[in-house]
């Protein structure tokens, strides 16, 4: 009984302690009227109260605590989320572009965990999953209605550990068992390749941790191996498939290809600029006939680069319109190891584009073919709880579609209609 007791009187104690906090605020507003911010906060000490008292088995502390923040970020747009502290290692383990997985990109639609895209090599790829497959369990647990971020740690683990998944694919009857060996996935952020004619294909897969200098590297490496039979005569960036990434490097990635004028700014609750990141001439490329490629997975830092080098009238966007991710988030690192992700900000293009909820709209049109079964893309729009877009639209393209794939066409673009049409079109502006 005295337990009890004194836990009430802790309890209360917690309660007024609020209670005295909102009077404050409330005080010493300048407008009496309007509600303060603080008010809601006795509601919740009374509902954590009785849960401790009441409740018929005893509480973790930690656990409702991380609940309770996790629900906060829940009603927010779906970029702002808890981690607590395994995920956020999880989260910093994806930022240096190194973790322990199956090897697969996944996002959730219509409360399906679907994959987005399967790593070449890897665990997912070696067993055969493919884009537009949905989980129906992990390790035997349904996956319907699961967190992405619950999902993400059932999936990953220890390397050489297994993982089973049950399946569903699209035009199936059968689930799909699998029983997938985790390995360590190596992301390489940069794939270039020297094409005939003084074609340099550079393909970034994530702008993670250093990936600007490795694509000032890469290009040092095309102009080395082309020095022996002429020059750089073109370039194509190729952002499919690149859900983003860190802005600054981001920001690098443009500031290689642009000699001046702006390349992203951010814009925050009051629309005003927040920052405006600018192009130095220092260290720019020699102005090369460019494409580059977009899709609609090509998200975020891909939107960025993108919409600056398009504005900038620097290159030729080439694809279809691209996923729409037009918010900043920021990292607040908690006590114990956890974090807040919160959006604080949207970002525009040079010309004052958002390209939230809206995507870039590439130059020319250029679809990639779909089987028949294909699930339709998932773009930011599509997301539950989406930001609106800010003022400043996309600008929207005219339709008009790129030219179709003829004539010889290089080994790596052979099974990529989409990208040998951007090739193609990169042909046209080098003549």
């Amino acid at each position: 009984m005295f337990r009890h007791e004194s836990r009430r009187k802790s309890i209360r104690l917690v309660i007024i302690g609020i209670a005295a906090v909102a009077l404050v605020a409330v005080t010493a507003s300048e407008a009496p009227a309007r509600r303060s911010p603080f008010e809601p906060l006795s509601i919740f000490a009374r509902a954590l109260a009785y849960i401790e008292l009441a409740y018929i088995e005893p509480v973790d502390q930690e656990k409702l605590v991380y609940g309770a923040i996790r629900g906060l970020a829940d009603s927010l747009d779906p970029h702002t989320v808890f981690m607590d502290p395994e995920e956020y290692a999880i989260f910093k383990s994806d930022a240096e572009g190194r973790f322990a997985g199956i090897g697969v990109e996944v996002s959730t639609r219509d409360g399906w965990l679907t994959i987005l895209s399967v790593f070449d090599g890897g665990p997912a790829a070696k067993a055969g999953l493919q884009p537009g497959d949905r989980f129906l369990a992990i390790e035997g647990e349904e996956a319907r209605d699961l967190r992405l971020h619950d999902a993400v740690r059932r999936i990953r683990g220890e390397p050489g550990t297994t993982v089973n998944v049950t399946i569903r694919r699209e035009g199936q009857t059968e689930a799909l068992e699998r029983t997938l060996t985790r390995a360590f996935i190596e992301l390489d952020p940069i794939e270039m390749q020297v094409l005939q004619g003084g074609v340099v294909y550079l393909q970034i897969n994530a702008f993670q941790d250093g990936v600007s200098r490795e694509f000032s590297d890469a290009l040092d490496e095309a102009v080395v191996k082309l020095r022996k039979r002429g020059e750089v005569q073109g370039l194509i960036l190729d952002l499919r498939n690149n859900g983003g990434g860190l802005l600054d490097e981001a920001v690098w990635v443009s500031d290689e290809l642009l000699a001046t004028g702006a390349i992203v700014s951010t814009r925050g609750r009051d629309g005003k600029v927040i920052k405006q990141y600018t192009a130095r001439r220092a260290g720019t490329r020699p102005k090369w006939p460019t494409v580059v490629l977009i899709n609609e997975n090509s998200a975020s830092a891909s939107e960025i680069v993108a919409g600056a080098l398009q504005d900038q009238g620097r290159a030729t966007v080439v694809g279809v319109r691209s996923f729409g991710k037009g918010s900043v988030q920021t990292v607040f690192d908690l006590p114990g190891g956890s974090a807040l992700k919160i959006t604080i900000s949207r970002y525009y293009t040079p010309s004052g584009r958002s390209i939230q909820a809206q995507g870039i709209i590439p130059d020319l049109i250029a679809e990639q073919p779909h089987e028949e079964g294909d699930l339709d893309p998932i773009r930011e729009e599509t997301l539950e709880g989406h930001l609106a877009g800010g003022p400043g639209g996309s600008r929207r393209g005219k339709g008009k579609q790129a030219p179709e794939a003829n004539g010889k066409i290089p080994k790596v673009f052979k099974d990529d209609p989409q990208g040998a049409r951007g090739y193609l079109v990169l042909r046209e502006l080098m003549r």
